[in-house]
């Protein structure tokens, strides 16, 4: 009996404080899920585990962590697709987040979530379902002025992928391209993130164990996701995307109510 018992304090030492290893095993294996989500789409998996971690960590470690996990996972994916990547516009956004991230890390008093998430789902929903003849294709100071944007935002929001996606959806005519360079983007954006995190005091180390088990299987996620893009007809993916982006902006338009009442 007393055999049986020993994995698990061997394991909660690799944990986290107040993080079960049964939460931290269902963690690990939704990573998987959430990244094919994202490999195949562009986007939904960062959202999706957001909304997974909240379940099971203090709000304090949410944002951090969830850069930390996600950083891995794109940065896998932009090194699968590094052939795809348009790194004018990838530049043009990395001058634009670290503008982004700095004046993000110096804000003491954020937006309320819930006013954030009003805001955010009803600019997905009409960046993606209205024609805007001016965002069909945005030029190197356009995606400058989203990296900025989406940067500062990421600091308080977490997820910002799917604002991301809406805006760069316009601006890529090849899927793979599309996915590629959103990959690219969200690398840096996680980065920038995670390096405000550092200075502002929050101790990565005490999670690195579990984020680097969510990474890997997060890498596995992405292959399997990657191949069923490689699959989709052009058509079936833009239809895809789109309702993708449409069901995580209710669901943030839903929250964001919710959290007014």
């Amino acid at each position: 009996p007393t055999a049986a018992r020993l994995p698990d304090p061997m394991l909660q030492t690799l944990l986290p404080p107040d993080i079960h290893p049964a939460a931290a095993a269902v963690l690990v294996i939704v990573s998987f899920f959430t990244s094919a989500l994202t490999a195949t789409f562009g986007i939904g998996g960062g959202v999706a585990m957001l909304a997974a971690l909240s379940f099971y960590m203090p709000v304090a470690a949410l944002i951090p962590v969830h850069g930390a996990v996600q950083l891995g996972s794109n940065a896998g994916r932009a090194v699968m697709q590094r052939a795809d990547i348009a790194w004018p516009q990838i530049g043009a956004f990395l001058v634009g987040g670290m503008i982004g991230a700095g004046l993000g890390s110096r804000i003491v008093v954020a937006l309320p979530e819930a006013t954030l998430e009003l805001v955010l789902g009803t600019f997905i929903i009409l960046v993606t379902w209205i024609k805007f003849s001016k965002m069909r294709a945005m030029n190197l100071p356009g995606f400058a002025a989203t990296g900025a944007v989406t940067t500062f935002a990421s600091m308080f929001f977490g997820a910002t992928g799917p604002l991301n996606a809406a805006a760069f959806e316009k601006s890529f005519s090849d899927r793979k391209s599309l996915v590629a360079s959103l990959a690219a983007v969200m690398t840096i954006q996680h980065l920038l993130k995670i390096i405000a995190f550092g200075f502002a005091g929050f101790v990565f180390s005490d999670w690195l164990p579990l984020v680097a088990a969510m990474i890997v299987t997060g890498l596995a996620g992405t292959r399997t996701g990657l191949a069923i893009l490689g699959k989709l007809p052009e058509e079936i993916f833009r239809t895809g995307l789109k309702w993708v982006l449409t069901l995580i902006a209710l669901d943030m338009l839903w929250r964001g109510i919710d959290g007014l009442v």
